[in-house]
């Protein structure tokens, strides 16, 4: 059978990587001002920062019935015979439901994975599902070994200003403001479902240590030496200069040697909460 693998922006991978690597990428509408924008089609990440950092009313949106339907029908009139659509985590927005809801009117054809991941771990769902497919699994087969893996992977953020996090309404105006005197740095942590506090830290350089040493504590502790081998480490982040994403991963290459660690940036769903120069690293298993 021939199997599409389909994924959302919110994986890192935006349409023209997408073609590269045989994925099909449903852009995410970012609302901006009222007016709508596709991530990754008319909305690069240096204008989104723009908008954000200019005073924009800037709200992120899920992808609209109409064109999720259109993407699955042009897709199977394309000679695919199923497609395994993977968005971003049900806990994180609604767009994964109401996908799954969709796909019940497509007798199979259509199967959605409700992988829980976002970010560096959602695009390791997707390389899992290509390897699946390349092997010869169904899109059933492919749902069901993703969705049991979908929580052995950590995302650890940090933030360079608590004002994007006040702005969506995850902090009080209060905290942010205590937060900027004595220059706290949160860090989040997405496990899964939810987008949760992790740390505090004061300055960027205790930050980069923190997320390092959690990376480091779930690859030995949580996982499992035994596991070393199947994990993968990645960074990410919202840097305006390609040279400090450039000098972050390689930090934490340094920090992991023998494994081979690349960057991404993230997406505008979660950019919009963390604004620019955020920094990120993630961990994940690979499949068998």
């Amino acid at each position: 059978m021939k199997i599409a693998v389909m994924t959302d922006s919110n994986s890192g991978i935006f349409s023209e990587t997408g073609k590269k690597m045989g994925v099909h990428v449903v852009p995410m509408p970012v609302i901006i001002d009222g007016e709508t924008f596709y991530e990754g089609i008319d909305l690069t990440l240096d204008s989104f920062f723009e908008r954000l950092t200019g005073g924009s009313e800037i709200s992120t949106s899920q992808p609209s019935p109409g064109d999720l339907l259109d993407m699955w029908d042009r897709t199977l009139k394309e000679g695919y015979d199923e497609i395994i659509y993977i968005p971003m985590s049900s806990g994180l927005s609604n767009s994964c439901s109401s996908a799954i809801m969709l796909a019940q009117d497509y007798d199979g054809k259509v199967q959605v994975a409700d992988n829980h991941r976002i970010s560096v771990p959602q695009y390791g769902s997707v390389r899992d599902a290509l390897k699946l497919a390349a092997d010869g699994k169904s899109a059933a087969q492919i749902k069901k070994a993703l969705e049991d893996a979908a929580y052995d992977c950590s995302i650890y953020i940090a933030v360079d200003t608590l004002e994007y996090l006040k702005k969506g309404g995850r902090i009080t105006a209060a905290a942010a403001a205590v937060g900027t005197v004595l220059h706290i740095k949160p860090i989040l942590t997405i496990q899964g479902d939810k987008l949760d506090s992790f740390a505090k830290t004061r300055g960027t350089k205790k930050c980069r240590t923190k997320i390092i040493e959690a990376i480091r504590h779930d690859l030995t502790e949580r996982f499992g030496k035994e596991d070393i081998s199947k994990m993968r480490i990645a960074t990410a982040g919202t840097f305006r200069n390609p040279e400090d994403a450039k000098r972050w991963r390689s930090e934490v290459e340094a920090a992991f040697p023998g494994f081979e660690v690349v960057y991404f940036d993230l997406g505008c769903s979660v950019a919009a909460h963390t604004g620019p120069e955020a920094f990120a690293a993630g961990i994940y298993k690979v499949l068998e």
